[in-house]
């Protein structure tokens, strides 16, 4: 007779087996073909076989012709694009993002809407809630038939509840139940993380930390923040504060930052902060094309970078003042965390060299040698897409895992 334990364990071990193979699967580009799926793995052909005809008879994936420089084509498997559909959503301090995929993670639909964080839960979440139900409504769409919805903010998140820690730009945010709210009003699984882990998690899925393994993340925007990608893990911390960078102290008699202390690197090169300057400077009579914006109060970061590019000396200057002190916070986190990678995004990335280069100068001048030459210190590939891609991730991770736990 068989042992009902016995056969228990062996069915806990192929479950885990097919996550495993899944994640190899949609992770990597092309399709992977059985034999290596074995190799990978360490298993047999037969148990793979297995595997995949379970996978194959969920419609989870399918097969495709793989690739191969000669000879005959390899049968490969990929993610069935078709099973499902997903959000992912990117709120920053001043726009939400929504990025609409199927389950490979192709982007079907990409849009934008002004939002300020500071309104509070209830307006934003229904100004959310209206963007995404106005854009599945123009792709023919339904909640039903949406898997899961990943979700980044600009705070630090407890990931097990959905719920937002002492942020420091997000006031009336604290304690409150974003998770628990957003799946009641469209009952399907909703996952809730901060924006610049989000970031590291969608360059390392589908960006520039492809293939390694230590990436950190840096969202230069209105706030700074850093995501932690560690031996291929998000790194969130005890209470989700890990990588809040824009709180490490720059200058301990500078400006007062909205954490309440002095001097932290957001209140020094934070997106409000170089505005901040930018007024400051213009009113008293600094000489720059950022005076053409009426009233000078309503001048923004991102007029900042306009002019930057545009070639604005002064604009320029306050862009590489950012860099240095960047650098500076960077080198420190190289040193403690020896990473691969560092990835800078979010809106002030958009000056590219202007920004990365005083950058990687002040990383290469206050980081130990050892470490910096290391580290490869560049600007993001997905641009301002790279949190919502990794809020797609996190929602492709609940659907594509959910249904191998129920088969």
């Amino acid at each position: 007779m068989s042992n009902p334990n016995w056969l228990s364990q062996a069915q806990n071990v192929k479950n885990l087996n097919k996550h495993v193979v899944i994640d190899l699967i949609r992770f990597t580009s092309g399709g992977v073909a059985r034999v290596d799926l074995a190799r990978e793995l360490g298993l047999t052909r037969a148990a793979v076989t297995a595997i995949v005809d379970d996978l194959l008879a969920m419609e989870l994936v399918r097969e495709v012709e793989g690739h191969r420089p000669a000879g005959r084509k390899p049968i490969a498997l990929d993610i069935n694009p078709d099973r499902s559909r997903v959000i992912g959503i990117d709120m920053g301090a001043t726009h939400v993002t929504m990025v609409l995929a199927d389950c490979s993670a192709r982007v079907l639909r990409e849009e934008e809407e002004p939002l300020s964080i500071h309104e509070g839960p209830e307006i934003c979440l229904r100004i959310v809630n209206r963007l995404v139900n106005r854009v599945l409504s123009e792709e023919g769409i339904t909640l039903d038939q949406i898997g899961a919805v990943g979700v980044g903010v600009p705070g630090p998140v407890i990931a097990e509840t959905g719920v937002v820690s002492g942020p420091p730009i997000m006031p009336g945010w604290d304690g409150y139940p974003i998770k628990d709210s957003l799946q009641n009003l469209w009952h399907c699984p909703v996952s809730v993380s901060n924006d610049a882990e989000l970031g590291a998690l969608g360059e390392w899925a589908y960006g520039v930390g492809r293939e390694v393994n230590n990436v950190v993340y840096i969202k230069v925007g209105t706030g700074i923040g850093a995501g932690l990608l560690l031996n291929g893990q998000i790194y969130r911390g005890v209470t989700g504060t890990a990588g809040e960078i824009g709180h490490i102290t720059i200058d301990e008699d500078g400006p007062v930052c909205t954490c309440g202390n002095r001097g932290c690197l957001e209140a020094v090169a934070g997106g409000g902060a170089i505005a901040k300057r930018a007024v400051t400077a213009i009113q008293h009579g600094q000489r720059t094309r950022l005076v053409d914006i009426h009233p000078v109060e309503r001048i923004t970061a991102r007029d900042v970078v306009a002019a930057a590019r545009r070639g604005d000396l002064f604009a320029q200057q306050l862009i590489t003042d950012a860099g240095r002190h960047l650098g500076t916070a960077i080198a420190s986190l190289v040193n403690l965390v020896n990473p691969e990678m560092v990835v800078i995004g979010g809106g002030m990335s958009q000056c590219g060299d202007l920004l990365l280069d005083p950058i990687r100068r002040t990383v290469n001048q206050r980081s130990l040698i050892v470490a910096s030459k290391a580290v490869r210190v560049t600007a993001s590939l997905l641009g301002r897409r790279s949190s919502g891609m990794g809020a797609v991730v996190q929602a492709l991770s609940i659907v594509l895992h959910k249904y191998v736990d129920v088969n």
